[in-house]
């Protein structure tokens, strides 16, 4: 009787003792999971919308969980601060001008606070300090976005679907372009007309490529122009005589002209006499009879040379004359 009692009793102790093993372990893990018994230092947010938050949350950085939520509370007006647990070991890496931002664990799963490093000029984080907000898009804003988009695009379904309409009822250039024969053949011309331009282009600037080797080959006469001094002076001094030549011959231009102005005008002799019937008159008058005066003259000196008392004198003087002439003739030969 006494043996069974004491199988009982070490049967309740072996009991109690399993059971406070697995309690003691229960804790360790819970404990380890959500890191109760590792140093921490507590940084804290403030946010406009914690969009669903909790307290036991979890912050990670860099893909690593470094810490849970510790405390929520309102501030100011209509804010939210949170108060985070980060282990002392990460503080290392993360420095003062971090910042925080909201997500979720998952597509669907528990809101996060996740926390960029910052930059290394900066430096680290210490207890208490105020992380600053990386304001990103919620699930609720992206939903938004979604739903504006998928308006935008049922309207551009709507358009399209009422361009291609008419596209194959013909309507408009493209549709004529693809139900019309008669254009399709024309935008054809079109097309083959700008190949041979572009081919006649091409050759164009072969060609221009070519004279302008031909231009910089040596020795040749656009070379010399163009690099030789001694040809580009005389080319300037040539100029420079054309120059010349051109100034003098519109000063005689304009002397011509000048000239031929007052042939039409009656302030001179041959203006007048071009100009004026009277005078032009007068002087066929006077040639007149210049030409009777000559004519008279003529007869007087036959008369005087049949005269005899001159008859001397006149032969004296064609013996004279004759002389000069042979003397002449032997000085020339």
């Amino acid at each position: 009787m006494q043996l069974t009692d004491n199988r009982r009793q070490i049967t309740v102790g072996v009991f109690l003792l399993v059971g406070l093993l697995i309690f003691i372990v229960g804790i360790f893990t819970l404990g380890s999971q959500r890191k109760t018994f590792i140093k921490s230092i507590t940084l804290n947010v403030v946010f406009n919308d914690i969009q669903g938050l909790k307290t036991g949350n979890n912050v990670w950085f860099s893909g690593v969980k470094i810490g849970t939520i510790k405390k929520i509370q309102f501030y100011g007006t209509s804010q939210v601060q949170v108060f985070v647990n980060i282990e002392e070991e990460a503080h290392k890496y993360i420095h003062k001008d971090a910042a925080a931002s909201i997500s979720s664990d998952g597509l669907i799963g528990n809101k996060i606070i996740v926390i960029t490093g910052g930059s290394p000029k900066f430096p680290f984080i210490e207890d208490g300090d105020k992380l600053r907000v990386n304001t990103t898009l919620s699930t609720d804003d992206i939903m938004k976005t979604f739903q504006v988009n998928n308006k935008n695009l049922v309207e551009i379904t709507t358009d399209f679907k009422s361009l291609a309409k008419g596209l194959v009822e013909g309507k408009g250039t493209a549709g004529a372009l693809l139900t019309d024969q008669k254009v399709a053949e024309n935008f054809k011309a079109i097309v083959e007309n700008l190949k041979t331009t572009t081919a006649s282009a091409n050759k164009m600037a072969i060609q221009m490529d070519q004279f302008s080797k031909k231009m910089n080959t040596k020795g040749g006469l656009a070379d010399k122009l163009l690099t030789d001094t001694a040809v580009f002076a005389k080319i300037q001094a040539s100029v420079s005589e054309l120059q010349k030549t051109a100034k003098a011959a519109a000063v005689m231009t304009e002397n011509l002209n000048t000239a031929s102005g007052k042939l039409n005008q009656k302030d001179n002799a041959v203006g007048l006499l071009l100009n004026d019937p009277k005078t032009a008159d007068q002087v066929k008058a006077i040639m007149t009879n210049l030409e009777t005066s000559t004519k008279k003259l003529d007869e007087d000196l036959e008369a005087l040379q049949s005269n005899f008392l001159f008859r001397g004198f006149f032969k004296k003087r064609a013996k004279e004359t004759a002389a000069k002439e042979a003397a002449a003739k032997k000085q020339g030969n």
